[in-house]
């Protein structure tokens, strides 16, 4: 069966906005409220090559591997949001002691219990025993231009990899409140449609 012309027409012809969403992530609260930029990472699907005596032909992949999700945030005067990740990563990493990493994973954690992969409330939140301590979900929420809700995107099962560094000088000609951005892994990403 043909698919007329008319048929191929898109049904909504708002464009996407950059500047229109919401970042929400468990484990660091004071990060959420200061994110001023997010992405929805790249995804990439390897390829074999299928020899032959003449040209190699392409084969489609069956591994999938996600960009980083980076986001820039707004560093407060205190630096809270910027510690609250560095010492989510010391944890993991541990660089003095090994109580480091079992202090975090009893004490500090935000990450709620999972409740069959999500927490319905996000003020659900309560100390978490176990591995999950060390990773958290988070969502972008995308929104349309009269700031209504229109899609969420969830990372599941998040940690720190990279934060970025903090740049101080005494050059400057205006005040620019200093940002710092934050690469994390995650186990996968899907899309809901609200």
């Amino acid at each position: 069966m043909a698919i007329k012309a008319i048929d191929r027409q898109p049904t909504k012809l708002d464009y996407a906005s950059p500047t229109q969403f919401k970042f929400g992530i468990n484990q660091l609260p004071k990060v959420e409220f200061f994110t001023v930029g997010a992405n929805i990472p790249a995804i990439n699907m390897g390829d074999a090559m299928f020899p032959t005596p003449f040209k190699d032909i392409p084969m489609m992949g069956d591994k999938l591997t996600y960009d980083n999700l980076s986001i820039t945030y707004i560093v407060d005067e205190y630096l809270e949001n910027y510690q609250s990740i560095h010492e989510w990563m010391t944890a993991i990493g541990f660089p003095k002691d090994r109580k480091q990493f079992s202090d975090f994973r009893a004490n500090a954690s935000n990450a709620p219990i999972p409740t069959v992969g999500k927490s319905q409330d996000i003020g659900d939140v309560q100390p978490p025993t176990g591995i999950n301590a060390l990773f958290s979900d988070a969502t972008l929420t995308i929104l349309s231009n009269k700031n209504n809700p229109i899609l969420n995107v969830f990372f599941r099962d998040m940690y720190p990899v990279v934060l970025g560094a903090l740049e101080y000088t005494q050059t400057a000609t205006d005040v620019e409140y200093m940002t710092s951005t934050v690469d994390f892994s995650y186990q996968i990403y899907e899309f809901e449609v609200l």
